[in-house]
């Protein structure tokens, strides 16, 4: 399991479209422009990243003036590790250990390999953080953080 820069700057994008502190938050249609700007990622890498996203169903995109990106469903229904899923695939350390890429190792007893249970053990931790916590989960904390330091969203 590596986060890529495809991963995190995806991640990054979700939590902006997701938040109160998003541009127009009546309207909440982000251009990628402001994205980009904002987070100082190229545009057209961007661009690649939340395509990716739509094509998955995470988001929706709106043509013409006032156009741009939004949560194709609400910011609670949509947890970090499915974005991380569509990004940059299993969760998995090693892939003897992947739910979604299984591929067996070369251990000769795979079943009581330490590293394959140990590894089994940190997927399991880090697949239940990312999946049990939301963009929305996310935005709370962010907002909490940046109050308790004085900082306007």
């Amino acid at each position: 399991m590596r986060l890529s820069k495809r991963g995190e700057y995806g991640l990054r994008a979700m939590i902006i479209l997701a938040g109160p502190s998003a541009p127009n938050a009546s309207l909440p249609v982000v251009q990628i422009k402001e994205i980009s700007q904002r987070e100082q990622i190229s545009a057209k890498f961007l661009e690649q990243i939340l395509l990716t996203l739509k094509n998955a169903g995470m988001l929706h995109s709106k043509m013409g003036v006032g156009g741009g990106y939004y949560l194709a469903r609400p910011a609670s229904e949509i947890t970090l590790g499915q974005i991380f899923r569509v990004l940059d695939g299993p969760v998995a350390p090693i892939k003897c250990v992947s739910q979604m890429a299984y591929e067996p190792c070369g251990c000769p007893d795979e079943q009581t390999c330490g590293l394959r249970l140990v590894m089994g053990d940190v997927r399991n931790a880090i697949a239940d953080i990312l999946d049990n916590t939301s963009l929305a989960d996310v935005t709370k904390r962010q907002s909490a953080v940046r109050k308790k330091l004085g900082i306007k969203s």
